[in-house]
Protein backbone atom coordinates (compact mmCIF):
# COMPACT_ATOMS: atom_id res chain seq x y z
CA UNK A 1 0.00 0.00 0.00
CA UNK A 2 1.59 3.32 -1.10
CA UNK A 3 1.23 6.17 1.72
CA UNK A 4 -1.07 9.02 1.13
CA UNK A 5 1.04 11.96 -0.36
CA UNK A 6 0.29 15.23 -1.88
CA UNK A 7 1.55 16.66 -5.26
CA UNK A 8 3.62 19.84 -4.97
CA UNK A 9 0.68 21.34 -6.89
CA UNK A 10 -1.88 20.77 -4.51
CA UNK A 11 0.36 21.63 -1.68
CA UNK A 12 0.67 25.37 -3.09
CA UNK A 13 -3.05 25.54 -3.83
CA UNK A 14 -3.99 24.69 -0.24
CA UNK A 15 -1.01 26.90 0.90
CA UNK A 16 -2.42 29.86 -0.95
CA UNK A 17 -6.05 28.81 -0.10
CA UNK A 18 -4.92 29.37 3.67
CA UNK A 19 -2.88 32.13 3.34
CA UNK A 20 -5.83 34.15 1.46
CA UNK A 21 -8.41 33.17 4.42
CA UNK A 22 -5.51 34.27 7.42
CA UNK A 23 -5.78 37.60 5.57
CA UNK A 24 -6.16 40.52 7.47
CA UNK A 25 -9.94 41.75 7.73
CA UNK A 26 -9.31 44.80 9.43
CA UNK A 27 -9.86 47.51 7.15
CA UNK A 28 -14.04 46.89 6.88
CA UNK A 29 -14.54 45.33 9.94
CA UNK A 30 -12.73 49.02 11.44
CA UNK A 31 -14.51 51.04 8.90
CA UNK A 32 -17.77 49.28 9.99
CA UNK A 33 -16.89 49.84 13.75
CA UNK A 34 -16.62 53.53 13.23
CA UNK A 35 -19.63 53.68 11.75
CA UNK A 36 -20.92 52.78 14.84
CA UNK A 37 -19.73 55.07 17.05
CA UNK A 38 -20.28 57.45 14.51
CA UNK A 39 -23.95 56.66 14.62
CA UNK A 40 -23.97 56.16 18.38
CA UNK A 41 -22.32 60.31 18.75
CA UNK A 42 -25.62 60.95 15.92
CA UNK A 43 -27.98 60.14 18.98
CA UNK A 44 -26.14 61.32 21.08
CA UNK A 45 -26.16 64.67 19.10
CA UNK A 46 -29.82 63.91 18.60
CA UNK A 47 -30.30 63.98 22.48
CA UNK A 48 -28.30 67.36 23.06
CA UNK A 49 -30.07 68.91 19.95
CA UNK A 50 -33.29 68.33 18.44
CA UNK A 51 -32.68 70.46 14.84
CA UNK A 52 -29.06 68.19 14.91
CA UNK A 53 -29.38 67.23 11.12
CA UNK A 54 -26.40 64.74 10.75
CA UNK A 55 -21.76 65.10 10.57
CA UNK A 56 -20.24 67.18 8.57
CA UNK A 57 -16.62 66.50 6.80
CA UNK A 58 -16.14 70.17 6.43
CA UNK A 59 -16.75 71.20 9.99
CA UNK A 60 -14.27 67.93 11.14
CA UNK A 61 -12.09 69.59 8.27
CA UNK A 62 -12.05 72.61 10.49
CA UNK A 63 -11.87 71.03 13.66
CA UNK A 64 -8.67 69.72 12.68
CA UNK A 65 -7.31 72.28 11.96
CA UNK A 66 -8.79 75.47 13.71
CA UNK A 67 -6.07 76.92 16.43
CA UNK A 68 -9.09 77.91 19.12
CA UNK A 69 -6.31 78.78 21.97
CA UNK A 70 -8.72 77.74 24.43
CA UNK A 71 -6.33 75.18 25.50
CA UNK A 72 -2.86 74.38 25.92
CA UNK A 73 -0.48 76.54 24.84
CA UNK A 74 1.99 73.80 23.62
CA UNK A 75 -0.56 72.25 21.82
CA UNK A 76 -2.91 75.33 19.70
CA UNK A 77 -4.21 72.80 17.06
CA UNK A 78 -4.83 69.18 16.20
CA UNK A 79 -1.85 69.75 13.65
CA UNK A 80 0.56 70.71 15.73
CA UNK A 81 1.26 67.02 16.78
CA UNK A 82 -0.55 65.05 13.87
CA UNK A 83 0.39 67.67 10.66
CA UNK A 84 -2.03 69.81 8.69
CA UNK A 85 -2.24 66.85 6.38
CA UNK A 86 -4.43 63.95 7.99
CA UNK A 87 -2.43 60.81 5.72
CA UNK A 88 1.10 62.17 6.89
CA UNK A 89 2.84 60.77 9.81
CA UNK A 90 2.95 62.87 13.01
CA UNK A 91 5.09 63.86 15.90
CA UNK A 92 4.91 63.83 19.52
CA UNK A 93 6.44 67.08 21.08
CA UNK A 94 8.56 63.76 22.91
CA UNK A 95 9.59 62.86 18.91
CA UNK A 96 7.26 60.03 19.02
CA UNK A 97 6.09 58.73 15.80
CA UNK A 98 2.34 59.60 15.36
CA UNK A 99 0.52 56.89 12.26
CA UNK A 100 -1.34 59.23 10.28
CA UNK A 101 -5.14 59.83 10.92
CA UNK A 102 -6.78 59.42 7.88
CA UNK A 103 -8.82 56.46 7.98
CA UNK A 104 -7.04 55.08 4.13
CA UNK A 105 -3.94 55.03 5.68
CA UNK A 106 -4.21 53.75 9.56
CA UNK A 107 -7.67 51.41 8.89
CA UNK A 108 -7.50 50.26 12.09
CA UNK A 109 -6.76 53.86 14.02
CA UNK A 110 -10.66 53.87 15.43
CA UNK A 111 -11.68 50.17 15.54
CA UNK A 112 -11.25 50.20 19.05
CA UNK A 113 -14.32 52.63 20.94
CA UNK A 114 -12.37 52.25 24.55
CA UNK A 115 -9.21 53.74 22.89
CA UNK A 116 -11.05 56.00 20.56
CA UNK A 117 -12.73 57.56 23.90
CA UNK A 118 -9.42 57.98 25.45
CA UNK A 119 -7.76 59.92 22.87
CA UNK A 120 -10.67 62.33 22.12
CA UNK A 121 -10.99 63.00 26.09
CA UNK A 122 -6.96 63.56 26.25
CA UNK A 123 -6.83 65.72 23.23
CA UNK A 124 -9.68 67.73 23.13
CA UNK A 125 -8.42 69.15 26.67
CA UNK A 126 -5.37 69.91 25.34
CA UNK A 127 -6.57 71.88 22.26
CA UNK A 128 -9.91 72.97 23.31
CA UNK A 129 -9.32 73.06 26.89
CA UNK A 130 -12.39 71.22 27.26
CA UNK A 131 -14.09 67.59 26.21
CA UNK A 132 -15.49 67.50 22.85
CA UNK A 133 -18.94 67.74 22.07
CA UNK A 134 -20.58 64.60 20.49
CA UNK A 135 -20.98 66.77 17.13
CA UNK A 136 -17.70 67.83 17.67
CA UNK A 137 -16.51 63.88 17.47
CA UNK A 138 -19.11 62.95 14.95
CA UNK A 139 -17.86 65.79 12.64
CA UNK A 140 -14.29 64.53 13.07
CA UNK A 141 -14.46 61.26 12.45
CA UNK A 142 -16.21 61.63 9.27
CA UNK A 143 -13.89 64.05 8.04
CA UNK A 144 -10.90 61.78 8.51
CA UNK A 145 -13.01 58.82 7.08
CA UNK A 146 -13.11 61.19 3.83
CA UNK A 147 -9.55 61.03 4.14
Amino acid sequence: MRPYSISSTRLLIIAALVSVWALPVSAPVSAAQMQEKIADYAAEARAQDNNFAGFSADRGSILFSSSPATGKPETPSCTTCHTANPTGIGQTRAGKEIAPMALSMTPDRYADAKKLEKWFRRNCTSVLGRVCSPLEKGDFLTFMATQ
